[in-house]
């Protein structure tokens, strides 16, 4: 079972350098595999957000983004609520200040841990910080 963090979803949805190859990589997994969390939502909207500020998307392409989401996570995405647990445990790993997580980052990890899933990110920084916390997790 993988948990995907927001990079591989953004990657897949929006014109980026790996969009092809995170297309193909989701098109290649078993619907029944793949977790995202509440807070990946949150941060999927606020990433699609930032490009349309920086005049990367319309607000037009934003909404046909995020509807392609939706359609997404209910053909082939189970969503996991955040529970206080995990905010706890994202608390402790980001206590190992010489990993450079961010908060956000710290609370993926801590989601993949406490469910035992196997983190996927295009993230080399958060997929650093895995293994010394105990997480599994694989640079896509």
């Amino acid at each position: 079972m993988r948990y995907l963090d927001t990079s591989i979803l953004v990657a897949a949805l929006t014109r980026e350098p790996r969009t092809e190859d995170m297309q193909d990589w989701l098109a290649r997994q078993d619907a029944d595999s793949l977790r995202v969390s509440d807070w990946v939502l949150t941060e999927f909207s606020a990433a699609l957000s930032m490009k349309v500020r920086m005049a990367i998307l319309t607000p037009g392409e934003r909404a046909t983004v995020l509807g392609a989401f939706a359609a997404l996570r209910e053909s082939s995405l189970s969503t996991l609520s955040v529970s206080s647990m995990d905010y706890r445990t994202a608390a402790h790993f980001a206590d190992a200040h010489t990993s450079g997580l961010r908060a956000g980052d710290a609370l993926h990890l801590a989601i993949a841990y406490n469910h035992g899933l196997n983190l996927c990110s295009l993230d080399k920084t958060l997929v650093a910080a895995a293994e010394p916390l105990g997480v599994n997790a694989t640079l896509l």
